[in-house]
């Protein structure tokens, strides 16, 4: 138990202060471990934790730390831990040398007060490393996570767009907004800009080639995965890999998503009767793997044999690779799709496959009767309610969920609970991803580079300087709003014509599609009423309105870059501000329109023309 003869300095103080001598003394191992759990208990404190004993990156130099005291708004991110004093109270019983008066002599007692010395000891160096794990753990440096708020001199100011500050400005251009009037036309009263010549048009099925079917060569079931959107994407993806390898396709199985947490099949979300009879004609679709298949593997999906391919394959690798693999197997191959689905098969491929892949995304895929009936019903509310705008309103598809909060790094307005909250999120949801070894996060590039949510206080003000007032019915679809009492009451306040699916729907309507905690249902049935909207402010894809309004998307896309040095000025004045969002509006409408690069950069998902759409001579 004795530290030995040990005369090493401890620190930069020098021996007198911080040494540890070994003392000729029974029980000079006991003293010696009380006095270094003393030791390593103040000096975790009093230097933020013990980065040198638990960190996997070593912490950055003095010169380059955070200051000792930083706002809720810093760009570490990280809620400073106040100063923390630990008194340590010892007792110390008389002897001479500094020894424990009665080790000499009395062999039981010194035993007996020898152990509780060690208890002692062994308490304080168990309570150091907790609290330097603590210390660590709030300020977030840990686990190999470098923060970027220590990157930044010292004292030096954060560049423009890097700070959330979007409450003070509201607070300082509210009075002005409440003051002023609209000097023209209700943005959705206006004409729709249109483009003079050719319009775009669906026509998929003139470029998609129909022969008798050959033999199938297996089956392929997929697994999908991610939120709707993606789950979207793996199914066409899946039917146009179906079609190279002329395999039957499963109708997929969707994956419980560590943050959907939705147990959804595929017929509670999609038409499945329509699904498979869209595609007969040009790929085979069962409801589930026949008996005689099946019985091949015992009736066990697990001892299906599975693949994984590679991202952005093309149509060679899928021939040349895959099947093979699935003629080798016999009849079945279990073929797992990732996350980013839309990045198993290359943008470029085949005019007949690409053809197949917009059939199936645009025309074989359509929701489920009882969402469609849902989404067509709020739709006829939401119209009735927008009589002040003859029936036109907006749109907007707010993520400020938790998880989407939690995954982007970002730093609101929160504080320290808000830190706790989101590192909980994301050891919740992603289990250490974002504590790797040489992983960095940079809450204020982040912002900068206009990857953080907006908050609905950012959308209110966007859409109020765009020129739309407290008369434009607003539709907001969202999962769970983080915070949202916080985060909602300013955009109910400045359009107070606000709807939800819970405020147009009735409870009854609603909870036949509850399946999950977040439930994709409702989020279907949320996308058709943000399909129909005049404008639309969404991170939904908008390829459907491209589709539906020939290739026009009418969604409001601003450059997050620009509104975050707008949004981190307290000092800006309206006129200014409501200049620059009127900017950002007529952009959007000058890009409505748009083109696939003919590199195929772009996928047929987020811009359907020309391979899903033609032009057509407007009459």
């Amino acid at each position: 138990m004795g530290l030995g003869p040990c005369k090493s300095q401890l620190g930069p103080r020098g021996p007198d202060k911080w040494a540890l001598r070994s003392r000729a003394l029974p029980g000079r191992g006991i003293l010696g471990s009380l006095r270094l759990g003393c030791f390593v208990s103040l000096v975790s404190l009093s230097h933020g934790g013990l980065p040198f004993l638990v960190s996997r990156t070593p912490p950055p130099p003095r010169h380059l730390r955070s200051p000792p005291h930083r706002s809720s708004h810093d760009a570490a991110g990280a809620f400073q831990v106040m100063p923390v004093v630990v008194v340590v109270v010892v007792a110390v019983m008389r002897g001479d040398g500094g020894g424990l008066k009665g080790a000499r002599g009395r062999q039981g007692r010194g035993a007996a007060v020898a152990g509780r010395w060690r208890r002692v000891a062994v308490i304080l160096l168990a309570l150091a490393y907790a609290a330097s794990m603590l210390v660590v753990f709030l300020g977030g440096g840990a686990g190999g996570v470098a923060v970027a708020g220590a990157l930044r001199q010292r004292g030096a100011p954060a560049p423009a767009g890097s700070v959330y500050r979007s409450h003070l400005v509201l607070d300082r251009l509210l009075p002005e907004m409440r003051a002023s009037s609209a000097s023209r036309p209700h943005p959705l009263m206006t004409p729709q800009n249109k483009k003079s010549g050719k319009r775009w048009a669906p026509c998929i099925t003139k470029k998609l080639r129909r022969s008798e079917l050959p033999p199938s060569n297996g089956f392929l079931i997929i697994e999908a995965n991610g939120g709707l959107n993606q789950q979207r994407i793996s199914i066409c993806d899946a039917v146009a890999v179906a079609s190279l390898l002329n395999a039957t396709l499963v109708t997929p199985a969707f994956h419980l998503n560590s943050v959907w947490r939705d147990s959804s099949k595929f017929g509670d979300i999609f038409d499945e009767d329509h699904f498979i009879g869209s595609l007969r004609k040009y790929i085979r679709v069962v409801k589930e793997l026949p008996e005689d298949a099946f019985v091949n593997f015992d009736h066990n999906i697990s001892m299906i044999p599975n693949m994984r391919t590679k991202a952005f394959s093309s149509e060679s690798y899928y021939l040349q690779k895959v099947l093979p693999k699935l003629l080798e197997l016999g009849s079945v191959l279990l073929f797992f799709l990732p996350l980013m689905l839309h990045h198993i098969l290359a943008t470029k491929v085949p005019p007949n496959i690409q053809a197949l892949r917009c059939f199936a995304n645009y025309e074989a895929l359509r929701f489920s009767e009882p969402i469609r009936m849902l989404g067509t019903n709020m739709v006829d509310r939401m119209i009735k309610m927008s009589s002040l705008t003859g029936g036109k309103y907006i749109s907007v598809h707010l993520r400020f969920e938790e998880d989407m909060l939690a995954f982007s790094c970002c730093i609101y307005d929160g504080g320290w609970r808000e830190s706790i909250e989101m590192e909980n999120a994301r050891e919740r949801s992603w289990r250490g991803k974002f504590h790797r070894p040489g992983r960095v996060i940079n809450p204020e590039a982040n912002r900068r580079n206009g990857k953080c949510p907006l908050t609905p206080l950012e959308v209110g003000m966007m859409l109020k300087g765009m020129g739309f007032d407290n008369t434009t019915s607003l539709y907001v679809a969202s999962g769970k709003i983080y915070n949202a009492e916080k985060y909602m009451t300013p955009l109910r306040q400045l359009f107070p014509l606000l709807q939800t699916k819970d405020t147009l729907a009735s409870p009854e309507e609603l909870a036949q599609f509850k399946t999950g905690s977040t439930g994709l249902h409702g989020l279907s049935a949320e996308r058709r009423v943000c399909d129909d909207s005049r404008k639309q402010l969404s991170s939904f894809s908008d390829r459907h309105r491209r589709y539906l309004y020939g290739g026009n998307a009418k969604t409001i896309k601003p450059d997050k870059r620009k509104l975050v040095a707008l949004f981190d000025n307290p000092n800006i004045r309206w006129d200014r501000f409501k200049r620059q969002m009127q900017d950002i509006h007529r952009h959007s409408e000058s890009k409505g329109f748009g083109v696939r690069k003919p590199n195929g950069s772009i996928s047929i998902y987020t811009l359907p023309m020309p391979d899903c759409m033609c032009q057509r001579a407007e009459p």
